[in-house]
């Protein structure tokens, strides 16, 4: 059983307390650093922060309901090669997947980093909070967003990211240590779960009190699971009905312009070199007059539709839907939604669950004899 600690509010307020508790976890001499968001300006964005100064945590807001990129390319870039220290990141659920994901791709290591996982309420995409934090301060915005959740629902306008709403996985897998939001009373204390040999070393020198077994948390997380299921189950089959055709898919990626956003910022794209970035698809001038002629006209930027299928067929296995595609997006073509709904579909093929296990390899890189046999009886 996992051991549960509490970190007290004592009126500061949540995101103080978590300041206070990560200067505490910085002490530690086994650890270097902490990676966690920071809102390094008053009206800006919080970003992944590499601290190495307990000092420097003043500004650091774990709870921002920001989410301006996937950090597992992050720390994927952190512990690709060791550096003989030790540090700890902070994380949401589907950043610690997509980061187990590269580790089983061999992106990355666990070897040197303790990940902490944060309880995911969802967050707005990078549009919606620059609109929620309007001219606030960043961390007095923070705990009036969850202020407001616990209170029933956001203000007028703001919605929670598309890909945070049919999330069905609101608490962390793979971590070290758990930061338990879900069902905490954030004016009193926030419970704080080592699930690690690691994690349970490091919890058990900081001296916090012991928190009191209660089964809030599971009751809330299975509320918030079953409805996000739903809406998730409902977002697939409106997105299958769609994109039933070769003809409806070209429609659905017509806003598309080939800026490749979308590839930059998922975080288990990690070639260093895409197909798409090489003369493969620089076409002659000629080429595009002959194609033109031949329909009568020419959509341009070519190649968007076969752009975003060979996307899908490179990594809708491993795709853990944290929706950072759509956040990219300038023109807003629902990409995660789409990634979603095929993922689900070929994950279900392989029986392939990403970023939830380290035993299980990634589809594709083992051979199984008994394997799709429907498939290869009719081939036979």
């Amino acid at each position: 059983m996992a051991t549960t600690a509490k970190i007290q509010i004592d009126g500061q307020g949540p995101v103080v307390a978590l300041q206070g508790f990560f200067k505490r976890l910085l002490e530690d001499e086994s650890l270097s650093g902490v990676m966690l968001p920071v809102h390094l300006f008053k009206h800006g964005m919080p970003m992944p922060t590499l601290v190495t100064r307990p000092e420097q945590l003043d500004r650091a807001d774990p709870l921002a309901p920001a989410f301006p990129m996937n950090s597992a390319k992050l720390v994927s870039r952190l512990t690709r090669g060791t550096t003989g220290e030790r540090i700890a990141v902070v994380m949401r659920p589907c950043e610690i997947r997509a980061f187990i994901e590269l580790v089983k791709l061999n992106q990355g290591s666990l070897e040197e980093v303790i990940l902490i996982g944060m309880d995911c309420p969802g967050a707005f995409d990078n549009a919606h909070y620059k609109s929620f934090l309007g001219e606030a301060d960043g961390p007095a915005a923070t705990v009036e967003f969850h202020t407001s959740l616990g209170n029933g629902g956001l203000r007028d306008g703001l919605e929670l990211a598309p890909a945070c709403k049919v999330c069905e996985y609101p608490s962390p897998h793979g971590a070290d240590m758990v930061i338990g939001l879900h069902g905490a009373d954030l004016g009193q204390a926030i419970p704080v779960m080592a699930t690690s040999a690691r994690g349970e070393a490091l919890l058990g020198a900081m001296g916090l009190p012991a928190s009191e077994p209660d089964d809030r948390r599971e009751k809330v997380l299975a509320a918030l699971t079953a409805a996000r299921l739903q809406a998730r189950d409902a977002m697939m089959a409106q997105v299958g009905a769609r994109t039933a055709t070769l003809e409806q898919l070209a429609e659905y990626l017509s806003g598309c312009v080939n800026c490749y956003n979308c590839r930059v910022a998922c975080p288990v794209c990690y070639c260093k070199e895409c197909v798409f970035n090489t003369d493969v698809f620089e076409h002659k001038p000629w080429q595009y007059l002959g194609w033109a002629k031949r329909k009568g006209s020419l959509k341009l930027p070519t190649d968007t539709v076969f752009y975003h299928l060979t996307r899908m067929a490179h990594m809708s296995t491993a795709c853990i839907g944290c929706g950072q595609c759509s956040n990219a997006c300038p023109n807003g073509v629902e990409v995660v939604e789409l990634f979603r709904t095929v993922a689900a579909r070929t994950q279900a093929g392989f029986d392939y669950l990403p970023g939830l296990s380290l035993d299980q390899a990634p589809p594709l890189t083992v051979f199984k004899e008994d394997e799709f046999q429907d498939t290869v009886s009719h081939l036979a």
